[in-house]
């Protein structure tokens, strides 16, 4: 995911999305256990994505103030 497009969207959207990509990096960790992951890119790619959606919502809430 790009950081303009995080940029753009709400707090709201932002939460939404964190919590779809907190979900997924779940199951991801779940089929790795289990074996059945075979792109274990795909663990690194969610965790970079979490954390450009988390300073997203720290820098939007530190301009708030």
């Amino acid at each position: 995911m790009k950081i303009n497009k995080l940029r753009e969207k709400s707090n709201k959207d932002l939460m939404i999305d964190l919590e779809a990509r907190r979900r997924e990096l779940r199951a991801l960790r779940f089929s790795l256990a289990a074996r059945k992951l075979k792109n274990t890119r795909e663990i690194q790619e969610a965790k970079k994505d979490i954390a450009q959606i988390l300073t997203v919502i720290n820098q939007s809430s530190s301009k708030e103030k």
